[in-house]
Parts: C-alpha cells; structure tokens; sequence
C-alpha cells in the first residue's frame, strides 16, 4: 500500500512569511516598522491588506494544510488604527503558536479546552505585543493615553473602547461617513463602495439592516462607518 506523506502544520520556514504590501511606510506609524518587520521576519504569517470592511476591521486565520497562517486588515483605518488592529491580529498567532507549541498533532485532539478566542491567552500576548509600542514617538498623545488604559483590559475589539475610538478618530481622513450606531432606526444609509441600506433593530451587539440591491439582512457593527443618505 502506498503512503502518502502526512501535512506538516507546524513546521513552516520563516521564509514563507511575507508582507503582500507595497509600502508599510504608508500603513502604521514610521517608528513602528523595525518592531512590525521583525516580528513577520520570525513568524510565517501572510498580511493582507483587505478592502473597506463593515462586518470587521481585522481577522486571523491558523494555518491549515501547509498554507501559513494569514492576517488581514482593512486598508481603510488610519495609521495609528491599522497597528493596534495589527497588533491584535498578531496576538491571535501567538496563542496559536502556543496552544500547537508541542508540534505533536495528536496532542491537538487530546486537549479538553482550547483557548478562548479573547480570553486571558489572548489578553496577555496582545499586552506583551503592545508594550513596546506604547510611546509618544509612535502614538499621538491622545490616542495613547486610552490606548494605555485600554489594553490593561482589552475586549475582543478596540471599537469597543469608545474613548479610544473617539481619539483614533480625530487622525481619520475627512469624509461624509458616521459610525452606524449615531443613526436613527430607519435611516438610509450607504456603503462608501455604493450599496444602500436601511438600520433596522438591534440584534445583541450588532445593528440588523436590510439591503436594498437584494433584500438581504446584513449584520453591522455599531462603531461601523456609513454614509447617511441626504433628508
């Protein structure tokens, strides 16, 4: 019978890291790229620059069958809001590195918990990641003054954080959008890439707004930006 070589999901080179950005200069904060760069240079981790999100502003993906893990974030946030996005990002891999550090994939089925996804493993490698960062070289005064205050207890999102929201704010490029959660229920609203909606009811923790295009029901997050239709 012929064998068939198993997957290894542990052991990527570091070589298959890569930056798929044309300039990071651009993207975060100029005394913040050495820290960034050496981070990806010893992490296999692929960073994507995604395309204006409602739904999220990050997300991480583990690696999975010799595809290495991959981190995405929005093109659309300002510097300072692109790094601490990155930043979480970057925690989430360390505790998949941690919870797989064994490099035995049996002891992965053997676990009885796996990490909560925001939990204490998370808050404690997303504090170890933001430390060395929290300076006024890199952040304006403001937005480190409640980023400090911030991640003594992060949640799952720094949006949730609405004094550190309202002073990484102030740096965002002007434009006609406001977060959804300002909005009356059935405002009309729109997508900076054009699609029409209306706010709906509150669902939990995320507003539930109908589609015009297709009639479809969308989930939004309250610190979500749209553009009001003129009254």
């Amino acid at each position: 019978m012929e064998s068939k070589t198993k997957p290894d999901y542990f052991n990527f080179s570091p070589i298959t890291a890569r930056i798929i950005i044309p300039d990071l200069q651009t993207l975060i904060p100029e005394n913040s790229i050495d820290y960034i760069l050496n981070w990806f240079k010893v992490n296999p981790v692929h960073l994507r620059i995604a395309k204006a999100r409602t739904s999220k502003f990050g997300d991480y993906r583990g690696p999975i069958n010799n595809i290495p893990a991959r981190i995405s974030v929005n093109k659309n946030l300002n510097r300072f809001d692109f790094l601490i996005t990155l930043v979480h990002e970057m925690a989430h891999h360390e505790v998949w590195v941690e919870n797989n550090a064994s490099g035995n994939i049996f002891d992965m089925f053997r676990r009885k918990r796996r990490p909560r996804p925001h939990g204490q493993e998370w808050k404690n490698h997303y504090l170890s990641l933001m430390v060395p960062l929290l300076k006024d070289s890199i952040f304006p005064e403001d937005v480190l003054f409640h980023l400090v205050s911030h991640i003594k207890n992060p949640h799952s999102s720094s949006k949730s954080n609405e004094y550190l929201v309202g002073a990484l704010n102030k740096y965002n490029e002007p434009d006609d959008s406001v977060f959804i959660e300002s909005l009356a229920y059935g405002t009309i609203f729109r997508l900076p890439a054009g699609r029409i909606f209306r706010k709906q009811e509150k669902l939990r923790k995320r507003y539930r707004c109908v589609c015009f295009d297709n009639g479809r029901i969308y989930l939004f997050s309250p610190k979500a930006r749209v553009i009001p239709k003129p009254t």
